[in-house]
């Protein structure tokens, strides 16, 4: 699908130059995910073979996400594993 040049530039404008309105580390990333899915620490915990602990700090930034990490999150919240290692990820042309 083709999209015409106005069609593609107010898209542009509408999602892509948007203001960041906060910084978002990996472990509000999983937070946030796993409120969505409506998960507990020790729901997600039973799901992924994680102590409710690791969540925990996780969540509050104690400790590194990891990629082996993310992709057993990543699975368990049903995204994919770079919304949460890489949650700050930022492309230098949306830059505001």
């Amino acid at each position: 699908m083709k999209l015409g040049k106005n069609l593609k530039n107010a898209l542009m404008e509408d999602f892509i130059n948007d203001k960041r309105y906060g910084d978002l580390t990996p472990g509000k990333a999983v937070k946030i995910y796993r409120e969505l899915n409506g998960f507990s620490q020790n729901e997600l915990a039973d799901l992924t073979g994680l102590k409710q602990a690791t969540i925990s700090s996780l969540e509050n930034d104690r400790i590194t996400l990891g990629i082996e990490r993310a992709k057993v999150l990543a699975h368990a919240l049903k995204v994919h594993p770079g919304l949460l290692a890489f949650a700050d990820w930022q492309d230098s042309e949306s830059v505001a």
